[in-house]
């Protein structure tokens, strides 16, 4: 099948592939009185004096907000708002699919960082959560951080913390296979934008003490020149013993590479300098930093990419919507660190151990399993690390 033919075909005939739909009846009068004027003025009161009875008496315990501003778009990067809206209604349709959360795409006709901060602020009393979504970096680090400080309910960045749960959940499971310890492992990140950093933090956090993110440059390290704010902090963290150099110097004796990068810049030898039974994680699509058949021939005894079309394929759709599910189920004041690492470690744990191989080690995006799993994990890593506003017993 040609895909993009058939997709903008699909589309056409689709016009959109998200709708709201009504949950009440309006087939009555006393119907219309109930669900419209003038029975709705006493919710409205009640949430009037408690704005968390908004929680119970609207949807918003459902509703996250997707927001863009068209600035990275999957493989196509600054596309503009309007250009970005198929993608966003297609992370809506598995919002509701996979974790039964309704999303709203709000696609921001600006790239103002003060701008896109006021609007979704003001727009966040509507929502139960707010899911960034293909923005560009640095901007997506600043805007991030400045909402969570004016906002009063979660916001995740999926580009960034969505592709760190799954790769961390690779790992993990190509850990499992090939017998090595956490904190033994040599791990190369090639890319540190949002999604290298994020993937390096939370690895760290997860016990990997030797991790070196290359960018174009090569290898990042405390000391180096030219670093932008979110590089010197990572540098910070990160290469304990800086190595310098290109990524073929430094993947010399490491474990596991992830590639969140460019196409084709790993060859068959650098995956031959790697340790015994190196892992390969090429994840730029659509073409990967190296093809899994020349990774394999390089010695790879695991490779996942982001494709659907080979093996261990490493997809937000994994985490994001049992992520989201949990925290609003939790209703959440955030999705910290530990939120995180309880749906990557919820996410490996749905390969049972009689189905992992190394061909198959992480469930497929359409395992719709996986995203209640991850939702019951992330609701009490909430309640555990103490952000949940549920009482235990409910979550």
């Amino acid at each position: 099948m040609d895909y993009a033919v058939e997709s903008l075909k699909k589309h056409y005939e689709w016009r959109g592939k998200i709708e709201i739909i009504s949950r009440v009846p309006l087939k009555t009068a006393e119907d219309l009185s109930l669900a419209y004027t003038p029975g709705v003025a006493e919710p409205c009161l009640a949430i009037q004096k408690d704005i968390a009875k908004s929680y119970l008496l609207t949807r918003r315990s459902d509703m996250v907000a997707i927001v863009t501003d068209g600035t990275a778009v999957l493989g196509l990067g600054d596309i503009g708002a309007e250009a970005a809206m198929p993608v966003m209604e297609g992370k809506a349709v598995l919002f509701k699919e996979l974790g039964n959360v309704d999303a709203v795409p709000l696609s921001i006709r600006s790239r103002d960082i003060d701008e896109i901060v006021n609007t979704v602020r003001l727009l966040s009393g509507s929502f139960g959560g707010i899911n960034l979504e293909d923005i560009s970096a640095p901007r997506c680090f600043e805007i991030e951080r400045r909402l969570k400080e004016c906002c009063d309910i979660p916001v995740f960045h999926d580009d960034q913390h969505g592709t760190a749960i799954v790769v961390l959940a690779a790992v993990l499971n190509s850990l499992r296979l090939t017998g090595k310890k956490i904190e033994n492992i040599n791990v190369v990140i090639n890319g540190a934008g949002a999604a290298g950093i994020a993937v390096a933090r939370l690895l760290a956090d997860s016990g990997v003490k030797n991790i070196i993110l290359c960018d174009r440059i090569g290898a990042i390290f405390e000391g180096r020149s030219n670093l932008d704010a979110e590089k010197l902090k990572i540098a910070a963290t990160t290469n304990p013993e800086r190595h310098k150099g290109t990524l073929a110097d430094v993947m010399v004796g490491s474990d596991i590479f992830i590639g969140v990068s460019v196409p084709d810049c790993v060859t068959k030898e650098m995956v031959k300098s790697m340790n015994k039974n190196p892992v390969v994680f090429p994840m730029s699509n659509p073409t990967p930093e190296i093809m899994p058949d020349s990774a394999k021939a390089g010695g790879a005894v695991i490779v996942g990419t982001g494709r659907s079309d080979f093996p261990n394929q490493i997809n937000n759709a994994l985490a994001f919507p049992g992520v989201f599910r949990g925290t609003l189920d939790a209703r959440a004041s955030c999705i910290n660190e530990e939120m995180k690492i309880a749906a990557a470690k919820a996410i490996a744990e749905s390969v049972s151990h009689d189905k992992l191989t190394e061909n198959y080690i992480v469930p497929s995006p359409l395992c719709r399993a996986v995203a209640s799993c991850v939702a019951a994990a992330v609701a009490k890593a909430a309640q555990d690390s103490g952000v949940s506003g549920i009482c235990k017993e409910n979550v």
